[in-house]
């Protein structure tokens, strides 16, 4: 079938993307389902840093590249093999498939299926096919979702059903913001309440944490980006305090409000130098969490000394450390019980054709997530 997807053709294109147009809207083909895959008729998309991180070739993938990862749509077919759901059902997308053999889905931790993961390097389905075209030339796939389309075909291992009542434009982030968010918290971090919290980078993800730090009961929530107006956001979804991680002293505030540092410090910018000013936020015998994702060359500097002498822990969190068919149906009753206000994450509702301005606000930090609502 004829669908219409954003192709990315060439990775580090200039800004404005507006201008440059890194993004095409493209209309190409896309083949049937194959054996335990769906085609799903996508409804809302979110903008998210690892699409821009593939934009600007900070992540190289391989091209060209039908983009997009964080989404929500409804069941249109089902391929041989798939007896767990049917036409009209409500999905998410995951961005990580499991097949559920490996040793770490076999451990219970699927966010690191190993087939999985070589999949979506390669960019291609869990099955190893590709099933987008045009021209006879193979579009790839990102992360097995390909989601700024019409309609995509994915793994079933990439879906999770969800209750038809909740948005489109909610359910989207679900996929990526709030799992990685509030999993790392939930469960890379395993936060208790009374604890204190400090959470760099308020895009979707952090603000996702500071959700879920609210919902674990920590006691301090301290909230740390450049922007003014994320902050000022941080503070009313419940943040107890707030440093603009301009400020010259902002490390020895941070440490002020928390006796010497926080329990838990969280780092969701993607930059290595926000990583290196978490590990100093936390306290002895604290933990330092990253799910950011700098250039594959970044480099953590770490005094060995504070870490033995005061044992620290530094742990890194993909996808919240997710049991997706878990996970979701927990945050999705949170979100209805008033207790995870996801909503508050989204920035605005954008069509298809409008995706390279999208990025460009983005990119500029004017947002905290964007939907493409179809």
């Amino acid at each position: 079938m004829k669908i219409r997807a954003a192709v990315l053709r060439t990775m580090g294109a200039a800004h404005p993307y507006a201008d440059s147009t890194p993004l095409q809207i493209e209309t190409v083909e896309l083949d049937a389902p194959g054996r335990d895959e769906v085609l799903v008729k996508i409804e809302a998309a979110g903008l998210c840093h690892s699409d821009l991180s593939v934009i600007n070739g900070s992540r190289p993938r391989p091209m060209p590249m039908a983009i997009g990862h964080e989404a929500a749509g409804v069941v249109v077919e089902v391929g041989p093999g798939v007896g767990d759901l049917e036409p009209g059902d409500h999905v998410i997308m995951v961005f990580m498939p499991s097949c559920g053999h490996c040793l770490p889905c076999a451990e219970g931790r699927p966010a690191l299926c190993e087939p999985g993961a070589a999949a979506n390097g390669h960019g291609a389905l869990l099955s190893g096919g590709i099933r987008l075209h045009e021209d006879g030339e193979t579009i790839h796939h990102h992360l097995g979702c390909s989601a700024f389309a019409d309609y995509a075909v994915v793994s079933r291992r990439s879906l999770v059903k969800v209750d038809k009542d909740l948005s489109f434009t909610d359910a989207a982030l679900f996929g990526c913001a709030v799992l990685t968010g509030v999993g790392a918290v939930v469960n890379t971090a395993g936060v208790q309440p009374g604890q204190s919290v400090v959470v760099i980078g308020l895009g979707g993800v952090g603000l996702a944490a500071v959700i879920g730090a609210i919902a674990c009961g920590a006691a301090q929530i301290i909230a740390v980006d450049l922007s003014d107006e994320k902050l000022a956001l941080a503070a009313e979804i419940g943040a107890t305090a707030t440093v603009n991680a301009a400020a010259p002293d902002a490390i020895e505030q941070v440490r002020a409000l928390t006796a010497g540092g926080a329990d838990f410090a969280f780092e969701f910018a993607g930059v290595a130098r926000a990583l290196e000013n978490a590990y100093k936020m936390t306290r002895r015998g604290g933990t330092t969490v990253t799910a950011g994702l700098p250039p594959p060359d970044a480099v953590l500097p770490v005094n060995i000394v504070s870490l033995v002498a005061e044992e620290r822990t530094v742990k890194g969190s993909y996808i919240g450390t997710c049991v997706p068919v878990r996970d979701v149906p927990r945050y999705v009753a949170l979100y209805k019980a008033g207790r995870l206000p996801v909503d508050r994450l989204r920035s605005g509702v954008i069509a298809l054709d409008d995706i390279n301005e999208g990025f460009d606000r983005l990119h500029d930090g004017s947002v905290v997530r964007l939907v493409v609502g179809f």
